[in-house]
């Protein structure tokens, strides 16, 4: 049996969406399974302790599925002694547009290549991640690869691994029913879930 096929098993006995990585989600009831802690009503993936300050207001405006995954990134990457911090998180439409203006129709050099509506960040599943050396933000590092890889193994994409535009900072959580789906294709029904007031995860 290969490695996904056993976690998709564990995952569809513990009951949680059987994707077959094993990220927060699964580690959180693989834990309440197993340690049994008393935590009144609350999702032990939920109660990963907070991070940095700033971290924790971009987290903030992330979906509830996605928050502790995001600390969990910062988490690890600190414990294979990288500092990262969460710089980005949702965008409205609003503010995706007049990002994607930048170097068209405003100054600035282009640094999206998405509209409103056609960016993960507008829907508070995605996020950008800076690597520090103390308080200094290196927008440039080898160390993202390595971050890359540590989000990868909790269960985001990573945007290094675009072909099309190649975002090192960026990862995602894809929703469970976009699995099999284009970046295209669910980036369509993330806005028609949106504008009927579905829900992303659901």
């Amino acid at each position: 049996m290969e490695i996904t096929e056993m976690i998709k098993a564990i995952q569809r006995k513990l009951k949680i969406d059987d994707d077959g990585k094993a990220g927060s989600e699964t580690w959180g009831a693989i834990y309440a399974a197993i340690v049994k802690p008393t935590i009144s009503g609350v999702v032990p993936a939920i109660v990963i302790s907070k991070v940095d300050d700033r971290s924790e207001k971009n987290i903030g405006t992330l979906l509830p599925e996605v928050q502790p995954i995001a600390r969990a990134l910062v988490q690890k990457a600190a414990a294979n002694g990288i500092q990262i911090k969460i710089i980005s998180g949702l965008r409205s439409y609003e503010q995706q547009d007049a990002l994607y203006a930048q170097g068209r129709t405003a100054p600035g050099p282009k640094v999206t290549n998405a509209r409103g509506g056609y960016s993960n960040h507008n829907f508070g599943i995605a996020f950008d991640v800076g690597v520090f050396s103390g308080n200094s933000y290196l927008p440039e590092s080898p160390k993202y690869k390595a971050v890359g890889v540590l989000g990868m193994d909790i269960g985001l994409e990573w945007g290094g691994n675009w072909t099309s535009v190649v975002d090192q900072p960026h990862f995602q959580l894809r929703p469970t029913w976009a699995s099999a789906l284009s970046e295209k294709e669910m980036l369509a029904e993330l806005r028609d879930r949106v504008a009927s007031g579905r829900s992303i995860f659901a």
